[in-house]
């Protein structure tokens, strides 16, 4: 696979303390730079923003083989051995899933393994593995 630039997005957070909890000490992610309504990690190699906001969220859900996937989602695609030390120490910490770590399309093309679950704030965040990252990602 050739080499991905970051990416950039940036988030609603209700409550940066939380915010610094959750993406800061469960994830793991760096703490850049930061003010008193915002605040840069690295996430994962990619910068997440998150921004001080009392907007409501909107709960959508989309069909995907059998669950009901939130929308919007982000998340990243990790190699297996780091999805599955992600999804121990979540399921150690009791992470409240939306969708329970599990293999989607079992057997077919795309076979993945994924796990949903929301940010204090209610971002909804996606972590995905696949065997052969480089060869399944985008296999039609």
């Amino acid at each position: 696979m050739k080499y991905l630039t970051p990416f950039h997005l940036a988030i609603p957070v209700n409550c940066l303390i939380k915010a610094r909890q959750f993406y800061g000490e469960l994830l793991n992610c760096e703490e850049g730079r930061s003010t008193d309504i915002w605040v840069d990690y690295n996430f994962f190699g990619h910068q997440l923003v998150c921004h001080k906001s009392d907007a409501p969220k909107n709960n959508h859900h989309n069909p995907v083989d059998g669950k009901h996937v939130p929308v919007p989602h982000f998340g990243v695609v990790l190699k297996m051995p780091d999805w599955c030390k992600l999804r121990d120490k979540l399921l150690a910490e009791n992470i409240d899933f939306v969708i329970n770590p599990y293999i989607r399309f079992a057997g077919e093309v795309g076979e993945q393994a994924t796990m949903f679950f929301y940010d204090p704030s209610g971002n909804a965040l996606e972590f995905k593995s696949f065997k052969d990252i480089e060869g399944e990602l985008f296999k039609k």
